[in-house]
């Protein structure tokens, strides 16, 4: 079957967009599209839930798209269907949304909800500085902001991209014209530096990760260790599109250092100077992190649910309520009492429980210039899977 796919840009079609449909015998497409061009008479019409039917035996076809439909568009779905169609693009609905708002986009990170969760998308707007949400049906403006609550943010809607009245505007709860895509903005303003790669610096971060202790203010030496931070990043797989929750943060080395790989971070801590440490940390290392004042657990209800937990600080009764809303938790114990209680909790939520001690001896130089090994403080660390 010969298939191409046609990208619209309000009424402007791409070259040789026209003669394919001209000789088309099928036109898929939604009905915006459908009414946006010249479909022959006699050809067979189909919506673009309908590809399954496309006939094996009708030839040619011509598949309409909004935008660039290489990019989180239908030619995917037509290669998994075994067909090489020829692509027609049009500017993509990002690259006019930036266009409109007269800044460059290489710095953005671009998510789908389209079909897909809207989970995952939210946890790049809250991680992420600048981000595009390709929407759906129940993942538009609305429920972006709701999940924003708490995270500095500006949500900008550009709608009706490529028709008469294309904008982008500040969105206030009215009704959004499609084709339109969700803004998600740090800073309205900013000037994004000159990057080299699309979408902002990559994960993991180039400086590498489980950072000296000196790259952190912290009190007393009140901090955990890097080869503990080590472990527990191992064990709590922070990325994109995940959210951490770091309970009784302290300095906040742990959620900075899951940001810097690119989760969003929930940090929660009782003491107000921590916490005023915690901001200066995450702004020293140039990643957002939501500081709730508080103690855990009361203070946890109602936060965004979490795909990975550290707790630094608390009891069992932490660590029980962490075990129950996620799939991952890491426990780090400076106390044996604690270990049996925290452990048991762990296990009645129904995960699979294993840990380590850690005892680091680190060099430390001797007046000869020789070295001696000095150790630190035997640490606990346990974690659930579930």
């Amino acid at each position: 079957m010969s298939v191409t796919v046609v990208g619209l840009d309000g009424a402007a079609l791409p070259p040789g967009a026209a003669q394919a449909l001209a000789g088309a015998q099928v036109v898929v497409g939604a009905p915006h599209q459908l009414a946006a061009v010249s479909v022959p008479v006699g050809a067979t019409v189909l919506g673009p839930t309908e590809l399954d039917r496309l006939p094996d035996n009708m030839s040619p076809a011509v598949v309409l798209a909004s935008g660039d439909p290489g990019f989180f568009g239908i030619v995917r779905a037509l290669r998994k269907r075994g067909l090489r169609p020829v692509v027609l693009p049009a500017r993509s609905s990002v690259a006019r949304a930036f266009a409109l708002l007269g800044r460059s986009w290489d710095d953005v990170a671009v998510v789908s909800a389209h079909g897909r969760s809207l989970r995952r998308a939210l946890n790049v707007c809250r991680a992420h500085p600048a981000v595009a949400v390709l929407t759906g049906p129940g993942a538009g403006a609305v429920e972006i902001i709701a999940g924003l609550a708490g995270w500095r943010r500006t949500v900008l809607v550009a709608e009706d991209l490529g028709g008469p009245d294309e904008r982008v505007r500040g969105f206030d709860g009215g009704p959004v014209r499609d084709p339109h895509v969700v803004l998600c903005l740090a800073d309205q303003d900013a000037v994004p530096a000159r990057g080299w790669i699309a979408g902002g610096e990559p994960v993991p971060p180039a400086a590498g990760w489980a950072l000296n202790e000196a790259e952190f203010s912290h009190r007393d030496g009140m901090i955990t260790k890097s080869e503990v931070r080590a472990l527990a990043l191992a064990r709590l797989a922070p990325g994109p599109g995940r959210l951490v929750w770091d309970l009784g943060a302290g300095s906040g080395s742990v959620g900075v250092e899951c940001a810097r790989l690119g989760a969003a971070v929930v940090a929660v801590e009782r003491d107000p100077a921590q916490c005023v440490r915690l901001v200066a940390n995450a702004s020293a290392h140039q990643v957002d992190v939501q500081v709730v004042e508080g103690q855990a657990p009361a203070v946890l209800s109602g936060l965004p649910d979490p795909d990975a937990v550290f707790v630094g600080g608390g009891g069992p009764d932490v660590v029980r309520v962490a075990a129950q809303v996620s799939p991952r938790v890491v426990v780090a114990l400076a106390a044996l009492d604690r270990l049996a209680p925290c452990r048991a909790a762990l296990q009645e939520a129904g995960h699979q429980v294993d840990g380590v001690q850690l005892v680091v001896s680190r060099f430390a130089e001797l007046p000869d210039g020789s070295v001696r090994l000095a150790a630190t403080n035997p640490v606990l660390l346990l974690w659930g899977r579930r």
